[in-house]
């Protein structure tokens, strides 16, 4: 259980490193007037990684009895 844990924490970190990396690129990219279906693309992954991240923390907090 506790390894699961870890792992489950290693990959929180992971993937907010990563969301973190695609605020950079997408704000140098719109600075830049880059490629806008690059940005989309971007944001679309940054999306879905957010929603990871929530899912990873639902699971690593008890549940609260109210």
């Amino acid at each position: 259980m506790l390894a699961d844990r870890d792992s489950l924490l290693r990959r929180l970190h992971e993937l907010r490193s990563e969301h973190r990396d695609l605020d950079t690129v997408i704000a140098r990219l719109e600075g830049e007037k880059g490629d806008q279906l690059q940005i989309q693309r971007l944001k679309k992954r940054k999306l879905k990684l957010k929603d990871e991240v929530t899912w990873l923390e639902s699971r690593l907090l008890p549940d609260i009895i109210a």
